[in-house]
């Protein structure tokens, strides 16, 4: 019997499919042969694979406490493994170990996604097998714990594809050459490497391999010669990594500009590399020279996907408010003229290390990285996005840097125009090369230059180290308000990671905000290769040194975009069934406690209408909302009661009450404003849990595997109508109570024309939780 046969026969799960289908999966997909003990998955890998036992038998199975390994179920030929983490995005809950020789076909998650699950009764039969499944281990106490304990890598920072890849990352600059490589079937064999003064003389490579470092002169040549020396030293047997070019699966690109387009890592295609080319205006020293890089390595390696991460990415979710400048509107409308911040890259990559060394989750974290090096900026991270950043519409606002000038009035380029005849060239020469440290100093635009001038008593390198870190100080004062409170600061790059006084300096001070820090720690910190605390044991605030690694993150963003289009692709490959958008008007949800005090001891809340999510209702009752502006009069409560309240409200409503929530998942109400609720017969003040919602499509398991998404994945939504609007930043929540419906709130569908039963379809993905 062969595989096609085996499956049909064997395999409830295939027996509806065509032979076309079948074929298909087969040829796409791996057999792979097991000796006993041998493991397919460990436990907390992200699951890339479907598998389907073909004989032998595996058990699923925990390595508890003492080392003894507990079995929680076992397949036999004609079963599969893999479904939940597949449909939840969660890595793997347990071990996948032979128990005699076996052999598995191993189907990847793309023809998982385009051929399985669009077969409606394949998801049902998955859906039951889940179910099943669950049901058996959560009967037994000790095995569900087991099963329950969290993965080895939460944060998502191992190097882990759908398959193995070798990941080469390239960072170009306007004279230098910057790479790093990858592989993820062997984490330990990378190398990482420098060619530096392309274009003039001294021109030379520095490389580190897995065993040394080389460096070799180069004669004065392009970026066309850097490319070749890099690949020589790379696939050099002494040295080198690959045993040729073709070795390399896939290309990460760094592009500092991605302007408003562009919030994820893309695949580059002839059209998208003409759309970052028409954004070279908004970076003239970066975008032209990132393009340049992507020409010269399309045509080295044309047969691989290329991909571009943007370090303005990570930004796209400032709100209008922070990132518009004072400017007439028409500028922002018509030439795109806002705040845009820079070092996205490495900002969200410290913000995931903190988080994993303060073991606490990205989304409920308040941090300010401080990215101090040549450039420099500060970024607040709030619950996981970056609500404001230093750096604007130029890496030359915010802070001092080595040669940039930071924040300046503008009108002071009108003063220079007038007195010096100063042109705008000449202008923009003077904030990038000649300003900051430089400029101020008159020695260097080198920290540990200044540091040892000041030492030595020079007057205008204590100045410019003053005003350096009097800036730092200033923006984490001014983030620490913005976000109402602060969790963690982080310090990173070179100056941050290296520069102990510069630490200092920042810092002093800031014991008011609940931030102390250690002396003998910050003094001993070695950034350079481990995560330091440098805050004291009782200190309000954690403040950490963060290595930071932008070629890492630059790699995991390629690996995540390859896994978004292999899905994105499936997607397209079976036409999507479009789902209901429902508007949602603002609403409270109440505590028992709450609704006691509102409308008197023992009231229970009276149903008014169903609402679409099953078990959820509109409630008689409504009740007025009160700021310290204004009040909102007939605010329907919504039940059942829950464990907290929550006060749902528009964007636009908070100037009529007076207060400014942030845009929050719904339940995530710690560090939000509160308000005071009013009954015709009591009231209530809440110190928390007035937010605008993020929006956001409910959706069932079932309805999870048949889009392709997981819960907490964002998501692209096209909604359909006479003013046709996609919404980007879509949260998807997936439970098994929940009824397939897509939410915005009143200001998103004014805006757009939508009302309730509107259609939406998924563009695209995001990021997949």
């Amino acid at each position: 019997m062969n595989t096609r046969e085996f499956l049909r026969a064997k395999v409830g799960l295939f027996k509806g499919f065509s032979e076309d289908r079948l074929r298909e999966l087969v040829a796409g997909s791996r057999t792979g042969s097991f000796e006993a003990k041998e493991a397919i998955l460990h436990q907390g890998a992200e699951a890339k694979c479907f598998g389907v036992v073909l004989s032998g038998a595996v058990s699923a199975s925990i390595l508890g406490d003492g080392g003894t390994r507990q079995v929680l179920g076992q397949m036999r030929a004609g079963d599969t493994f893999g479904e939940m983490a597949l449909m939840t995005g969660d890595t793997a809950l347990t071990d996948f170990i032979a128990d005699s020789r076996c052999e598995v076909l191993l189907i990847p998650v793309s023809l998982f996604q385009s051929v399985i699950v669009a077969q409606p009764e394949a998801v049902q039969h998955i859906s039951r097998t889940i179910a099943e499944r669950m049901k058996a281990v959560m009967a037994d106490p000790t095995k569900a714990a087991a099963a329950l304990q969290k993965g080895e890598d939460p944060y998502g920072l191992k190097l882990k594809g759908e398959r193995p890849e070798k990941i080469l990352v390239i960072n170009c600059g306007s004279s230098s050459l910057k790479y790093s490589f990858y592989d993820t079937a062997e984490e330990t064999r990378q190398a990482r490497g420098l060619v530096e003064r392309i274009g003039i003389e001294g021109t030379r490579l520095i490389h580190h391999g897995p065993k040394s470092e080389v460096k070799h002169d180069l004669t004065k040549s392009g970026f066309a010669e850097a490319f070749k020396a890099m690949i020589a030293e790379l696939t050099a047997k002494e040295t080198g990594v690959i045993g040729g070019a073709g070795e390399v699966s896939v290309v990460a690109h760094r592009v500092v500009h991605g302007g408003e387009k562009f919030t994820e890592g893309t695949l580059i295609t002839d059209e998208v590399l003409a759309q970052i080319e028409a954004l070279n205006p908004l970076a003239p020293l970066h975008n032209p020279v990132n393009v340049a890089g992507i020409r010269e390595m399309r045509r080295l390696f044309p047969a691989v996907p290329h991909v571009a991460v943007f370090d303005t990415a990570f930004h796209h979710t400032l709100p209008a408010y922070a990132y518009l400048y004072g400017l007439p509107y028409e500028l922002y409308d018509k030439q795109r003229v806002r705040r845009y911040g820079f070092h996205g890259t490495s900002h969200h990559y410290v913000a995931l290390r903190a988080a994993q060394f303060l073991k606490r989750r990205p989304n409920e974290l308040r941090l300010v990285s401080c990215h101090l090096g040549n450039g420099s900026s500060l970024c607040a991270v709030d619950h996981g996005r970056s609500m404001d950043t230093t750096m604007g519409f130029t890496p030359a606002e915010g802070l001092i840097m080595g040669t940039r000038c930071g924040d300046v009035d503008a009108g002071v380029l009108a003063f220079l125009e007038r007195t010096e005849k100063q042109t705008a060239s000449q202008s923009e020469e003077m904030l990038n090369k000649k300003s900051g440290l430089l400029g101020l100093s008159g020695i260097s635009s080198d920290m540990r230059e200044i540091l040892k001038a000041a030492d030595d008593g020079h007057h205008r390198a204590l100045l410019a180290l003053k005003a350096y870190c009097y800036r730092v100080r200033k923006y984490l004062g001014a983030y620490v308000a913005a976000m109402g409170g602060l969790d963690a600061i982080i310090f990173t790059a070179g100056i941050g990671q290296g520069s102990a006084e510069v630490r200092a300096l920042a810092l002093q001070g800031l014991e008011c905000m609940g931030i102390a820090f250690d002396a003998q720690r910050n003094h001993d910190a070695r950034g350079f290769d481990e995560v330091c605390r440098i805050s004291t044991d009782d200190s309000k605030v954690a403040v950490l040194v963060v290595p930071t690694d932008e070629e890492r993150m630059m790699a995991r963003e390629a690996l995540r975009t390859l896994s978004r289009s292999y899905i994105t692709r499936a997607l397209e490959a079976r036409q999507q069934q479009p789902f209901p958008v429902e508007v949602s008007a603002h609403h409270i949800h109440l505590t028992q406690d709450h609704v006691e005090a509102l409308f008197g001891k023992g009231h229970q809340l009276t149903k008014y209408a169903d609402l679409s999510q099953p078990g959820q209702y509109a409630c008689q009752e409504q009740l007025a909302i009160v700021g310290p502006k204004g009040r909102i009069e007939n605010v329907r409560v919504l039940g059942p009661a829950r464990t907290y309240t929550q006060i749902e409200i528009a964007m636009t409503e908070q100037f009529k009450l007076g207060v400014h929530p942030p845009i929050r998942e719904s339940g995530d109400i710690a560090d939000s404003p509160g308000c005071t609720l009013e009954s015709p017969t009591g009231s209530v003040k809440v110190d928390r849990g007035v937010i605008c919602a993020l929006r956001h499509i409910h959706m069932t398991p079932t309805d999870a595997l048949r889009y392709g998404v997981r819960d907490k994945s964002t998501v692209r939504v096209r909604i359909a109508g006479d003013r046709e609007l996609v919404f980007a930043d879509v949260l998807v929540r997936v439970d098994p109570n929940f009824s397939l419906a897509m939410h915005i709130d009143t200001d998103e569908a004014n805006a757009a024309n939508v009302q309730t039963g509107a259609q939406g379809f998924i563009e695209g993905i995001q990021s997949q939780g």
